[in-house]
């Protein structure tokens, strides 16, 4: 290749030599560009659903093929976002598909120096047992004063921005329900 079919090559100068002045349609384009093709047409199928990361609730197409995700975009048919997501939103895809992404329930034992994987049945009884342990442990009948308080003070709860009114409202029920006082939002903070 000579000098002048290199230099002619370079997007710029396809720009300004051609008739793509604003550089959007050939001049922008290599010949490995052309090659290039959109994940989404590789999919087998497009599920529509919802962005995890805030309250929000932007729509999402989520392409899969091989029953493994392979693109998430906004959805232009929601009324939420009308096809737009935010830069955590628009990374989602990694969310899902990142091979460090944790998938098991990791635990860590009192000054151990370890991570152990558990069943989610075993955690999830773990979780029971020290909630139970707690509020056993750390229930207020009454104040010094005979006054009545009926209440622990040795968990609390604090929300996220990810959980939407219906699930804030069983958090709250579940936590008012087993004596707590401090149950409060991210939301509001």
């Amino acid at each position: 290749m000579g000098v002048r079919a290199w230099i002619e090559g370079w997007p710029a100068v396809r720009q300004i030599a051609g008739r793509d002045p604003l550089g959007r349609g050939a001049a922008a384009k290599s010949d490995r560009s052309r090659m290039l093709r959109a994940r989404t047409e590789d999919a087998d199928r497009m599920v529509r659903s919802v962005c995890p990361y805030c309250a929000v609730g932007c729509g999402q197409q989520v392409y899969v093929s091989g029953e493994r995700v392979v693109q998430i975009e906004g959805d232009p048919d929601s009324p939420v976002s009308r096809g737009r997501l935010c830069p955590k939103g628009a990374a989602s895809h990694q969310l899902v598909t990142a091979s460090d992404r944790q998938t098991a329930v990791r635990y860590r034992r009192p000054h151990g120096t370890e991570w152990e994987d558990l069943d989610l049945d075993t955690a999830m009884d773990m979780i029971a047992d020290r909630v139970i342990e707690t509020r056993r442990r750390t229930w207020e009948d009454t104040d010094e004063n005979g006054r009545v308080l009926r209440r622990t003070l040795g968990f609390a709860s604090l929300g996220g921005a990810t959980l939407d009114n219906e699930e804030n409202y069983l958090m709250k029920k579940l936590y008012t329900a087993l004596g707590a006082v401090e149950i409060e939002n991210q939301a509001r903070i």
